[in-house]
């Protein structure tokens, strides 16, 4: 991320030490990690990323990243998922695998005297998982009970409509958990393929955090990722500006409530006016009680219990995004005062006390991303995957505190000037 032009205008803030606690540790074999060195507690805790994720997804086969995240844990080498599960919970090693829209994520969590174990059990995982017949049919199961029960929720289908005409005919636009159709149509090959394409040592991320030295960890590094592929078989996944503003979907739902979702096209994570939007956000709907959607649509009309924006940012696209539900009744009216408070931000920009408290709020809550290993872990693998350098741990909160009024009023006309949201409702809303 570049840094906004006046960010040197105002001092970084007192926690300029983060980066000074991370190790780059390289393996013999060249495997890269970030480690922080921590023995207050004896434990060890990584997260890692690969690229890939969900935009992998075979077409018609929506869910095969997440069904793969799900199977990896299911059992390894010569151990079934009962003995894999037994092995960890003998030892109370954690070991998950997750996927997202552009990565697929793993995490673990040991105590230091089981070191071996879980690197141990993490190295079978990755290398030789076993996609038994019965672990497949188990984790579809799952997947399947937990997509009926989205099918009669309407923020679900709202976020679906959303999606599907943001994105149509692409990556972005499929359900990354899949559908009741497409996840009975994934098949072993499906996850075979997929494990073999996307489980590769080039674009891998790790952080480490804990009770663990460099030296300890660059012979973890070797033991448990050398094995994987030095490049794998990634389908590219295109750039894309969202579509469909302006439009109006309507997923009919016999509720008493209308669930919407609006949104347009963001800005991206490295362009200079990113920070600059996301303070905007928050004065706007990010910052529950003291943004304006908050103040107008919940307490001075009591349309919605709640309501809320936020930037989403892909690898291949940005968006700004938001929604509330709503009486039915009341649902045009709800869209009609988040209109008007987006025109007037547009407009007008934030006034200068809205932008103090943001900024203080931003810059306060910050250190919260920081109080577990876990967390802190999973920090600098997401600056890994966003490109950005470890430095920005220190240097962020001043890039916030240099925000100016300027600044927002710019990025308020880039993101809302001119322009119509596309906007999906699931319910049955009157006069919309």
């Amino acid at each position: 991320m570049n840094a906004p032009q006046n960010a040197s205008s105002k001092a970084v803030t007192a926690d300029a030490t983060r980066a000074s606690k991370v190790q780059q540790v390289v393996s013999k074999s060249g495997i890269e990690a970030w480690l922080v060195e921590d023995y207050a507690v004896p434990l060890v805790a990584m997260e890692f990323a690969l690229e890939g994720g969900s935009s992998q997804d075979p077409i018609g086969k929506a869910g095969a990243a997440t069904m793969l995240g799900g199977l990896m844990d299911e059992g390894a080498g010569s151990l079934d998922a009962e003995a894999f599960h037994n092995a960890m919970d003998d030892k109370a090693i954690e070991i998950s695998f997750s996927s997202d829209s552009d990565a697929f994520h793993g995490r673990l969590k040991t105590m230091t005297r089981h070191v071996d174990a879980a690197f141990g059990l993490l190295k079978l995982a990755l290398n030789e998982p076993r996609f038994d017949h019965d672990a497949i049919e188990r984790v579809r199961a799952q997947m399947a009970a937990s997509l009926r029960s989205e099918a009669n929720d309407p923020d679900a289908m709202a976020a679906k409509a959303w999606r599907e005409a943001a994105f149509p005919h692409h990556a972005y636009g499929r359900p990354s958990r899949g559908s009741v159709e497409s996840v009975p149509a994934i098949t072993r090959d499906d996850l075979v393929t997929m494990h073999r394409a996307m489980l590769q040592r080039t674009g891998l991320k790790i952080a480490v955090v804990g009770a663990i030295d460099r030296d300890r960890l660059a012979l973890m590094l070797d033991e448990v990722f050398s094995r994987l592929p030095e490049k794998g078989q990634l389908v590219a996944v295109p750039e894309i500006e969202m579509f469909g503003l302006g439009q109006l979907k309507i997923v009919d739902v016999d509720v008493p409530q209308a669930t919407i979702r609006f949104g347009l096209p963001g800005i991206a994570l490295h362009d200079p006016d990113h920070i600059p939007a996301m303070v905007l956000n928050h004065i706007l709907g990010g910052g529950v009680f003291s943004a304006r959607l908050f103040k107008e649509v919940r307490e001075k009309r009591g349309l919605a219990y709640s309501v809320h924006s936020q930037l989403a940012t892909y690898r291949h696209a940005a968006t700004f995004v938001g929604g509330t539900s709503t009486k039915n009744e009341r649902a045009a009216e709800s869209l009609s005062v988040i209109e008007e408070e987006i025109a007037k931000l547009s407009a007008d920009g934030p006034t200068a006390d809205e932008l103090d408290k943001a900024q203080k709020y931003l810059i306060g809550s910050y250190a919260l991303r920081f109080d577990t290993s876990t967390k802190i872990a999973g920090q600098l693998v997401r600056l890994q995957i966003e490109g950005l350098p470890v430095s920005y741990m220190d240097e962020r909160n001043g890039y916030v505190a240099g925000v100016t009024l300027a600044d927002t009023h710019r990025a308020a006309r880039r993101l809302f000037d001119g322009k119509k949201m596309l906007v999906a409702v699931a319910g049955r809303p009157v006069g919309m």
